[in-house]
């Protein structure tokens, strides 16, 4: 039969304490901030025109801190301040909730407009 000894599986030395200094950091490239930075786009600017490229970003990391530009494409007609607006906001909150980064300044560039299906039949044109 076989016993189980006592003590099994303990630590003869309890851990060290390391500095918080010495223990390392934690660096998140700047293709997965532009990843959470282009999610956050798609979700502030809703439902696209079929035509229409998702949201995408790039993004410079320095430090804690991201400098982030999207690039997107919008249906027309709309408000097109409101929406860019929206997406600064929702980019900034994401970055800073997922990534921990603080985001002074969203770019936002508006590539290209899509006519609504419905406004350009209400005005005759194709």
């Amino acid at each position: 039969m076989t016993g189980v000894s006592e003590g099994a599986g303990e630590l003869l030395d309890p851990p060290a304490v390391v500095e918080p200094g010495r223990r390392g950091a934690t660096r998140i490239a700047d293709r997965v901030v532009a990843k959470v930075a282009a999610q956050a786009a798609r979700e502030a600017v809703g439902p696209l025109h079929p035509d229409a490229e998702r949201p995408h970003a790039t993004v410079v990391v320095h430090h804690d801190t991201a400098h982030v530009r999207v690039h997107l494409e919008l249906d027309y007609p709309c408000d097109v301040g409101a929406r860019c607006r929206r997406v600064r906001h929702q980019v900034v909150q994401r970055v800073r909730a997922l990534v921990g980064m603080s985001v002074p300044e969203v770019a936002v560039q508006v590539e290209r407009l899509h006519l609504a299906a419905e406004h350009g039949e209400r005005q005759g044109r194709t």
